[in-house]
């Protein structure tokens, strides 16, 4: 049974992982294998939960015990620390989303290899490093039925709670994973597993993405790069396409997560489902 507990000193240690403690700080948390992380909101935490990971405790604003005794059973027997609206930000420094976080293990992130030799669509992430990019990126491919993603090792952390918070828990539904190199090595790793690698930038020699070669293709990876500077040139060399959106107005490009979108809608297997 869960035990709510009243806030009377914002600097206690058992309020750390809410307070301004930095989030590769929770990476390293101590008396845990792989860290921790920040869940926000009860949609969020909800989910979280139905993909097994494990709760630590929860910060609840007062208002809304009452309103969250089914997700507070849920997490079993853990501390919910509890405070108004007013204490909960100077606490954590920004307003909680409905009123909810809830601090988590993390699981050990899989090998490549465990996540994408099954998998046939694909998102590839290089060096995203804006959180909410990443989170509206996964809840795109969640949603248009790409198997999983996987992120260069310059990317930021999937599970950090701005991206947690964006991608509404799809990162905890969508199996993601860690290349283990960076440009343009890990694009080879791809061809070994199966994918035919498609790049989005716009070259002289780039195609649509309705071209049948790659709505055809049996695997393949869409290779999303950063805001403003885009793929690495020799990302770009190293694929077997560069791929575009067409685009009207004069328009020639979108946000890296808009544009995400709207390639897996094209290019996912599962559109007439």
């Amino acid at each position: 049974m869960y035990e709510v507990i009243e806030i009377n000193d914002i600097s206690a240690e058992e309020l750390r992982p809410y307070t301004d403690t930095s989030e590769t700080a929770l990476l390293r948390w101590k008396g845990t294998d792989n860290g921790i992380f920040i869940a926000e909101s009860p949609k969020v935490i909800n989910t979280a939960l139905e993909s097994g990971y494990t709760p630590i405790s929860m910060l609840v604003e007062r208002k809304y015990i009452s309103k969250q005794t089914e997700l507070l059973q849920r997490c079993g027997d853990i501390p919910v620390f509890t405070a108004d609206k007013q204490l909960l930000t100077e606490l954590t420094g920004y307003k909680l989303t409905q009123g909810a976080l809830c601090a988590m293990r993390r699981r050990p992130v899989p090998p490549p290899e465990a996540i994408l030799s099954g998998a046939e669509r694909i998102a590839v992430l290089e060096d995203i490093t804006n959180q909410t990019n990443i989170g509206a990126i996964f809840r795109s491919a969640a949603a248009l039925g790409f198997d999983a993603v996987a992120l260069t090792p310059s990317c930021s952390d999937p599970l950090f709670r701005r991206s947690v918070r964006v991608s509404m828990g799809t990162v905890f539904q969508l199996p993601w994973t860690y290349m283990r190199s960076g440009s343009p090595d890990y694009v080879s790793h791809l061809r070994e597993l199966g994918f035919v690698t498609a790049a989005m930038a716009l070259r002289k020699d780039t195609v649509s993405i309705r071209d049948p070669r790659l709505t055809s293709a049996e695997k393949l990876a869409v290779i999303l790069g950063t805001e403003g500077d885009g793929l690495k040139d020799s990302t770009i060399d190293a694929c077997d396409h560069t791929i575009k959106i067409p685009m009207a107005h004069g328009v020639d490009s979108l946000n890296v997560a808009a544009a995400s979108a709207v390639a897996f809608w094209q290019l996912t297997k599962y559109c007439d489902n």
